[in-house]
C-alpha cells in the first residue's frame, strides 16, 4: 500500500555519472556469490549492493565491465539462457534479454574463460587504472591478475607497470552515500513495514511466550507488506539476552516481568530499514527498568534535535555520551566528575558502541564517515540517512547497582538530514513509556 507512488530508479544516469569519475579507467563488478547452506540447498539469493546500484541486475553469476572510454562502456556478462534451470530455478535473462531490458551497450555469457576475458583484456589495454574490490572473492582475484598480466604481454616491451587497482567502493560509497528521491521513498517505505511491524510485535507479546514467536510476527509482518527480505538477521532479546548487542538465537522464554529489545528492519526493493525497541514483557515497567529506558530515551532525543546540516555523527555520538554520563551519575552507577569519565571512558562499561551508522542499500551503509584521512568527521548534509541508536547495558557480569544487571537497552530510529533539520523516518513506533505501556497492554 505504501509502494504506489515511488518512481524508478534512473540505473543509466548512476552508470554515467560513476563513468565520469573514473574517466579513462575501466571498472570490474563481480555479482554475488551463490552459498550453499547444506547439501544441496542454497541460502536466498540477494545481489551485491554495488552491483546492483549501477545495473538494476539481480542474477548471479554475472559480471558487470564498465569502461568510460570503450566504443561499449557498459558490458555484461551472464548466464545464458537454459531452459532446464529455468524449469527448476526461474526465468534467466540471457545476454539479449540483458541489453533489451536493463540497457547494455554489449552482453555475452559469462561462461569462464571466454567472452569476457578478452574483453577485459581489451578494455584494460586501453585504460589507466582498474577499479575493482580485491579480497572479496580471492579466486575471482587470482583471475583478474592474471588477465591484467596477459594484457601487459599483449602491449610489448612498454616498460609501464601493472595497472594501479583502485577501491570503487571510493567513488561508489560515496555516490550511495546521498540518497536521491527515489532512494528515500524506498527508505521510507522500508520504515513505515518496519514501523507496523514493530507495533504489532508489542501487542503480540506476552509472559510465556518464546523470543521466536515474536520474531515470525516480525517477519510476517515485514512479508505481508511487500518487503523483498530481512535486512538483516532479527534481534529478539529478553532478559540479559539484552545485553548481547548482536544476540541472535531468539529461543528463550519469556517472563513477566523481563524487558524485550527487539531489533529488526525489513528490505524493500534493496532499500533496508533499521529500528530498535524496548518494552516489557508484561505490560509495566519495572521501576529499575523504567529509570534505565528513562535515560536512554533522554540521551536519544537529545541526539536527534542535534541531526542537522553541518553537524557530524562524531558531535552525535559526543552529545549521547554526555546525557548517558550524566545519567548514569544520576542511577550512581558512575560517580566523579563528568570530563574526567569521559576522558577515562568508564562509561565503555555500559555503553561500548556508537550512536549511529549510515543506512541504505546496506544496513551499515557505505560512504566515508571522515575525511582527510580519518582527521576529521564529514558534515552532515541533505539526502544522508543514518541511525541514532544510544544505548545502555548491564549485563549479569557487570559493574553496577546489582538491581540494574540483567538490563539493557537500545532505542534506534532512522534519521534523514533535510535542507532545515531532520526527519524521523521511523516514527511510526512509540517509544514514550507511558505509550509503550499502553501498546503492550492491549488484547
Amino acid at each position: 500500500m505504501w509502494q504506489q507512488e515511488i518512481e524508478p530508479i534512473d540505473f543509466t544516469s548512476r552508470r554515467k555519472h560513476f563513468l565520469n569519475r573514473i574517466k579513462g579507467g575501466v571498472a570490474v563488478f563481480p555479482s554475488a556469490s551463490t552459498v550453499v547452506r547444506n547439501n544441496d540447498v542454497h541460502h536466498p539469493y540477494r545481489q551485491e549492493s554495488n552491483f546492483y546500484y549501477l545495473t538494476g541486475f539481480d542474477e548471479p553469476h554475472s559480471i558487470c565491465l564498465l569502461a568510460s572510454t570503450h566504443r561499449q562502456p557498459f558490458q555484461m556478462f551472464v548466464q545464458p539462457k537454459d531452459k532446464t534451470k529455468e524449469l527448476w530455478e526461474g526465468k534467466i535473462l540471457g545476454p539479449e534479454g540483458v541489453k533489451a531490458e536493463i540497457g547494455a551497450d554489449a552482453a555475452h555469457p559469462s561462461t569462464p574463460g571466454s567472452y569476457f576475458d578478452d574483453a577485459f583484456v581489451e578494455a584494460i589495454a586501453n585504460a589507466d587504472a582498474l577499479y575493482y574490490r580485491v579480497g572479496v572473492d580471492v579466486g575471482f582475484d587470482q583471475r583478474i591478475f592474471g588477465l591484467m598480466q596477459r594484457a601487459s604481454r599483449k602491449l610489448g616491451r612498454t616498460g609501464r607497470p601493472l595497472w594501479p587497482i583502485y577501491d570503487p567502493t571510493e567513488i561508489v560509497g560515496e555516490m550511495r552515500l546521498v540518497k536521491t528521491k527515489p532512494e528515500i521513498e524506498r527508505l521510507q517505505t522500508a520504515a513505515h513495514i518496519t514501523a507496523e511491524a514493530h507495533v504489532n510485535a508489542m501487542r503480540f507479546t506476552k509472559p510465556g511466550m518464546f523470543e521466536y514467536e515474536v520474531e515470525a510476527v516480525l517477519y510476517h509482518g515485514f512479508r505481508i507488506h511487500g518487503a523483498s527480505r530481512l535486512g538483516y538477521s532479527s534481534i529478539v532479546a529478553s532478559g540479559a539476552n539484552s545485553c548481547v548487542l548482536h544476540y541472535n538465537a531468539n529461543n528463550r522464554r519469556m517472563a513477566e516481568k523481563d524487558l524485550l529489545l527487539v531489533d529488526a528492519g525489513a528490505e524493500f526493493d534493496y532499500y533496508t530499514a533499521d529500528i530498535t525497541r524496548v518494552f516489557p514483557v508484561g505490560g509495566t515497567f519495572t521501576e529499575e527498568q523504567r529509570e534505565v529506558y528513562g535515560a536512554v530515551l533522554k540521551a536519544q532525543k537529545a541526539c536527534i534535535a542535534m541531526a542537522r546540516p553541518g553537524k557530524t555523527l562524531r558531535d552525535i555520538h559526543d552529545g549521547a555520551v554526555e546525557v548517558l554520563v550524566e545519567e548514569l551519575k544520576k542511577l550512581k552507577v558512575l560517580k566523579g566528575p563528568s570530563n574526567s569519565i569521559i576522558k577515562k571512558k568508564e562509561y565503555l562499561a555500559f555503553y561500548p558502541h556508537s550512536t549511529g551508522h549510515w543506512l541504505g542499500m546496506d544496513v551499515h551503509d557505505v560512504g566515508k564517515y571522515y575525511q582527510a584521512k580519518y582527521e576529521s568527521a564529514r558534515r552532515l548534509q541533505p539526502g544522508m540517512v543514518f541511525t541514532i541508536e544510544p544505548g545502555l547495558y548491564f549485563g549479569l557480569d557487570s559493574p553496577g547497582p546489582s538491581k540494574y544487571k540483567g538490563i539493557g537497552v537500545r532505542i534506534e530510529d532512522d534519521i534523514l538530514i533535510t535542507s532545515t533539520g531532520c526527519r524521523i523516518m521511523t516514527s511510526g513506533v512509540p517509544k514514550e513509556i507511558e505509550e509503550v505501556e499502553s501498546l503492550c497492554s492491549q488484547i
